[in-house]
């Protein structure tokens, strides 16, 4: 049986970073990050705060892509540490571009998301977020908010301990 939280963090780092971070303008990479509540200092991004700790990584656009079809850009910003993040080691925020040029955050948490083929309201993907274990929570858009939807284990249902 394969280590999920493994595989989504291969999945996760398939898109690399620095491609990913350049295809924004520098604009629109400093607006995605400040929508995703993440302040600049020391040369680096970070909403966590640099604790100090070997295994803090700063803020990180991890991927670009049009996740709603709506053609206009989503972000998934990464932070690692287990000092703010716990055993699964990394935080995640989703923000996006809107019609106007603004960023607006979607959603975020800890965890690692895993973008599935079902969709909520609107064309958005549901999201596994992957950590430690063996059963993991199901977010679907209701058109404002990702809320809890079910758990899964490799694409089938479970119910978490």
């Amino acid at each position: 049986m394969r280590n999920h939280l493994t595989l989504a963090v291969s999945m996760v780092l398939l898109a690399s970073p620095a491609l990913a971070q350049s295809t924004l303008t520098p604009k629109d990479r400093a607006a995605a990050f400040r929508a995703a509540g993440f302040k600049f200092a020391a040369g680096k991004w970070s909403a966590c705060g640099d604790p100090g700790t070997p295994s803090y990584s700063p803020g990180q656009i991890e991927t670009i892509r049009d996740l709603n079809g709506d053609g206009r850009p989503e972000a998934v910003i990464t932070e690692g540490g287990t000092y703010c993040f716990g055993m699964t080691g990394t935080g995640y925020t989703i923000v996006s571009k809107q019609a106007d040029g603004t960023w607006k955050n979607i959603t975020g948490g800890i965890g690692i998301p895993s973008f599935l083929a079902t969709k909520g309201v609107g064309g958005w993907p549901d999201i596994e977020i992957g950590g430690p274990g063996f059963c993991f929570p199901v977010e679907r858009w209701n058109g404002k908010a990702y809320v809890l939807h079910g758990h899964q284990y490799e694409g089938k249902s479970c119910h978490p301990q």
